[in-house]
């Protein structure tokens, strides 16, 4: 069964909250960037973070972003996914782990989670002498027509 994926609100500790467990100095500009990244519903780039950010601070710069995004990665707290578009986007390390389908006409890229995927990844990794730890799976798709699927 293949299930898509809602906000992230169901986040246990926000990513501001991770930031202090780690012991890391949280500035007002680090938490602006780690609250719109928390409550992104999509996979935003760069520009588009710095973009965000400049509505709520205007003295947030472009480098304060790729700084912050840094220090967030290294630290474990974002991961940073390059979908063929030639930005790379960024969203909090999930709880749960979740694959992405992603419309390469739109840009739109879904979240989902699906057992049976899960499972025949484990059993390949197996066969070939393997226990997995980790993998991701990005599906680059075209909607449907309605004609193609007569």
């Amino acid at each position: 069964m293949t299930k898509n994926l809602g906000s992230k609100t169901d986040i246990i500790q926000t990513l501001e909250e991770q930031c202090a467990a780690r012991g890391m100095r949280m500035t007002e500009q680090r938490r602006t960037i780690a609250q719109i990244i928390q409550n992104a519903h999509d996979h935003p780039d760069v520009e588009e973070l710095h973009h965000r950010a400049a509505k709520i601070d205007s003295r947030i710069s472009m480098s304060t972003v790729y700084r912050t995004l840094n220090l967030f990665e290294e630290a474990g707290l974002v991961t940073r996914h390059d979908f063929k578009d030639g930005r790379a986007r960024f969203e909090p390390i999930p709880d749960e782990h979740h694959d992405h389908l992603i419309d390469i006409r739109a840009g739109k890229v879904i979240e989902f989670r699906n057992e049976e995927i899960e499972a025949i990844q484990e059993l390949i990794a197996r066969r070939l002498g393997y226990r997995l730890v980790d993998h991701r799976l990005e599906l680059y798709a075209v909607p449907i027509n309605a004609e193609e699927v007569k």
